[in-house]
């Protein structure tokens, strides 16, 4: 089933009660991998292996997400400041127990490469809170790979 979130802007990356933030140097400039997160939406599939569908909706304003084990997301772009920050929203999910979701890639300059940070941000029931937190170490593994993947794929 699925469920309308809390329309959530920018401000509840700094405020959310769950925030959990990743970082990870990469040797891949900060343009080329702000174009892979925001510009070329469908590619994420090749290289988060986590997502199985990622679709651009809206005219490029939104983005449709599927995840292995069934989780779907409806979004909304928040910020698209290259190569700096990319930023959504999700407003329609079929995870239980989420009330406000967001989530914010920010990439700085790392010598040639790239420091990627990014910070989830959540609201939900308790049960969702607590599920959240337990799972901050595999998400961390996922991050890291997902960007040591995209590394990867920008230096081929």
């Amino acid at each position: 089933m699925t469920r309308r979130l809390r329309p959530m802007g920018l401000d509840f990356v700094e405020t959310a009660p769950i925030r959990l933030v990743f970082a990870h140097e990469i040797a891949a400039a900060p343009e080329p991998v702000f174009r892979a997160l925001a510009d070329d939406v469908p590619g994420w599939t090749s290289w988060f292996s986590a997502v199985t569908l990622a679709r651009p909706t809206d005219d490029g304003a939104g983005r449709e997400i599927w995840l292995r084990g069934g989780v779907r997301f409806e979004e909304t772009i928040l910020a698209a400041k290259g190569p700096e920050v990319y930023a959504y929203r999700v407003d329609v999910t079929n995870a239980p127990g989420a009330r406000a979701l967001v989530e914010e890639w920010r990439l700085t300059p790392a010598g040639t490469g790239t420091r990627v940070r990014w910070t989830f941000t959540a609201d939900g029931t308790t049960a969702f809170r607590f599920v959240l937190r337990l799972a901050r170490p595999g998400l961390g593994r996922a991050f890291r790979a997902a960007v040591t993947s995209l590394d990867r794929r920008l230096a081929g």
